[in-house]
């Protein structure tokens, strides 16, 4: 495996490939590789020639009160571990490679990115668009991996794609859980033990909001409304960020249910901010 830090010798590696008329997939990562990594490494090996997987906390999508320093890092660890996943390119620049000082130009999704997530963290999808547009011209993709887990980042990502011509596929992989359903995340290590134990409530939060639409209820805000209660009796640590039901391509949102929707749903446990989701099919 080789490991790059300057963005212009990335491009010359990606291009030299796509003139060989090789593939190529990308995996977009802010490192501290778990599980939900390893599933999109695997997906794209299978699917490529070559696999190119990016590790870099990216400043710009952090706001002033959010964890950028405290985000957890180790490189050495999750080098070794994009090794053993097949991966032929890991991507690590430090931030200065990739923003210049006096950087000025940005990307932005506003109509799917003022809902949800993009109400609490207002400037974090203008610095995901612009990092993984970046990517994408250095890398030359032709497939880009990304996690259910945030799936308003994941159809912000195929907007801008479809909006700007970009030539890349980007594949959303099912989100990976732990065994008691919790949806993994680098940021699970901030839990304490009492909080860890609570946190799967979320998941079967969502799962009961999916029973409840198989049972008939239709009412986008009924459904909230439950979600709430449920969290309430079961979280007694957590804090409700957001519980909307939206359209899971335009993240507008929904007063009723009547083909598709996501669930989506964003709780503080202690200092942790976890998200999660899931898609009905009515």
């Amino acid at each position: 495996m080789e490991i790059l830090t300057d963005p212009k010798l990335l491009q010359e590696r990606c291009f030299s490939w796509r003139c060989k008329s090789l593939s190529i997939a990308l995996v977009p990562t802010m490192g501290s590789f778990h599980d939900g990594h390893f599933s999109l490494m695997d997906y794209g090996r299978a699917e490529a020639d070559k696999l190119i997987v990016s590790l870099f906390v990216n400043p710009t999508q952090f706001g002033p009160q959010e964890d950028l320093d405290a985000y957890p890092r180790n490189f050495e660890r999750d080098a070794q571990a994009a090794r053993e996943h097949g991966v032929d390119l890991l991507f690590a620049p430090r931030p200065e490679a990739m923003y210049h000082p006096d950087h000025a130009t940005w990307v932005e999704v506003p109509d799917l990115a003022r809902n949800l997530c993009g109400k609490s963290r207002p400037i974090h999808f203008r610095g995901v668009a612009t990092v993984v547009a970046k990517l994408f011209i250095l890398a030359q993709p032709t497939l880009a991996v990304f996690g259910e887990k945030d799936f308003q980042q994941l159809a912000i990502l195929r907007r801008m794609v479809r909006d700007l011509g970009l030539p890349v596929e980007v594949v959303g992989r099912p989100t990976v859980r732990e065994a008691d359903g919790l949806a993994m995340s680098s940021r699970n290590v901030y839990l304490e033990a009492e909080e860890r134990s609570s946190a799967p409530a979320i998941r079967q939060g969502l799962k009961a909001a999916r029973e409840w639409v198989a049972e008939g209820e239709r009412s986008a805000a009924e459904i909230k409304r439950r979600l709430e209660l449920f969290w309430a009796d079961r979280l007694s640590k957590g804090r409700i960020d957001y519980v909307e039901v939206v359209d899971p391509e335009s993240m507008a949102p929904l007063e009723t249910i009547a083909d598709r929707a996501l669930v989506a749903a964003a709780v503080r446990i202690g200092s942790t901010r976890l998200i999660d989701n899931i898609l009905i099919t009515v």
